[in-house]
């Protein structure tokens, strides 16, 4: 047995016990034909299980949908995506390892990123410490742990990450109130993640989690991403601080600039964050009464730099906004009409 295989075995048996299922359910009456909780996606899944399937009495509760999760604190705090537990209406169990069951209240749910954070009634119980991303190459081995199709806990997939700084986008919830989640620099692996594994950890070989299992490319051949986990650390220590996820908000939709786009559409800059909206309709290029629109940010800007940060394919935007604090004053350096200037904004609390 070589050293990469007795390293995955023991930080398997180490660490497994801390991966748990999460399971959402309804009163069958509450649940309606088009059920708001089944994800659907632009070319992009959320490896989830569920949809009731059984013709029930309608004070009979039905599964809707779960994911997996994980525990960071031994008296039950546990970090999953935001999507698993997208549904305010429904209720939450959590399932651990040794099948004790326990009601999982919902602590707080990401306005940014695709995490949640929820909390159960329980001690001692076992853990998994967060890593980092800082040293995670290309070609490293990394274990999923999750339930996958949500009937088989702890099953474990190995593989390496793939990519690295990747973007993904997702719709959560169906019809033309869905909402579009853009999911920015997230690591590419091609671990087999299944239906159910959403929320599980993503481990290095040192048994630490290195990111959060949250979506695959439907129709291909093991094509996964996973949130970075210092997007987690800065959600737990929110909360522990502020009771609640904090993250700064500019109000506006963007597009990152290339060569390529550029060319297409005959833009001044090939670098840059285009402010433009999207195609769900009754959207805005720029939030009314947001901080971007009292401060003068119009559609078709080009925003050039943060602060002197220069934007571009490998700076993103949002990403760059993150590293901000919520009343922190910016200054942005737009293009507009061929004419640079600063604008300055005062960051708000994302709601």
């Amino acid at each position: 047995m070589d050293s990469q295989e007795q390293s995955t075995i023991r930080v398997v048996k180490k660490y497994s016990p801390a991966v748990v299922s999460v399971i959402a359910s309804k009163f069958a009456s509450q649940i309606k034909k088009d059920n708001p909780f089944e994800p659907t996606l632009q070319g992009v899944v959320p490896p989830d299980f569920g949809g009731p399937t059984l013709d029930v009495g309608k004070n009979q509760r039905v599964t809707v949908g779960g994911g997996s999760g994980f525990l960071v604190r031994k008296d039950g705090l546990i970090l999953t995506n935001k999507h698993v537990v997208f549904d305010a209406q429904a209720d939450f169990i959590v399932s651990l390892s040794d099948d004790k069951k326990y009601p999982a209240q919902v602590l707080t749910r990401d306005p940014v990123n695709d995490i949640a954070i929820l909390k159960i009634k329980a001690t001692n119980l076992p853990t998994i410490p967060l890593g980092t991303t800082a040293q995670v190459q290309p070609g490293q081995t990394v274990i999923a742990i999750g339930n996958a199709l949500g009937l088989f806990s702890n099953t474990v997939s190995k593989g390496v990450v793939s990519g690295l700084s990747r973007q993904i986008s997702a719709a959560l919830g169906e019809g033309p109130q869905q909402e579009m989640e853009r999911l920015r620099g997230v690591i590419q692996t091609d671990v087999a993640i299944n239906q159910g594994n959403s929320g599980g950890p993503l481990l290095n070989l040192a048994g630490e989690v290195i990111g959060i299992n949250t979506a695959v490319i439907f129709g291909a051949q093991n094509i996964g991403f996973a949130i970075p986990i210092e997007r987690a650390h800065k959600d737990l220590t929110d909360l522990e601080k502020f009771g609640r996820i904090i993250q700064p908000y500019i109000g506006i939709r963007y597009v990152m600039l290339s060569p390529e786009i550029k060319e297409r559409y005959s833009l001044a800059s090939d670098k840059g964050a285009l402010v433009i909206q999207d195609h769900i309709p009754g959207s805005h290029a720029v939030a009314p009464h947001s901080p971007a629109d009292r401060a003068g940010i119009k559609q078709h800007d080009i925003i050039l730099a943060i602060n002197d940060e220069t934007l571009d394919e490998k700076s993103d935007f949002s990403e760059v906004i993150q590293k901000h604090d919520v009343g922190d004053l910016i200054s942005l350096t737009t293009l507009r009409s061929g004419k640079k200037q600063k604008i300055n904004v005062r960051l708000t609390e994302r709601k």
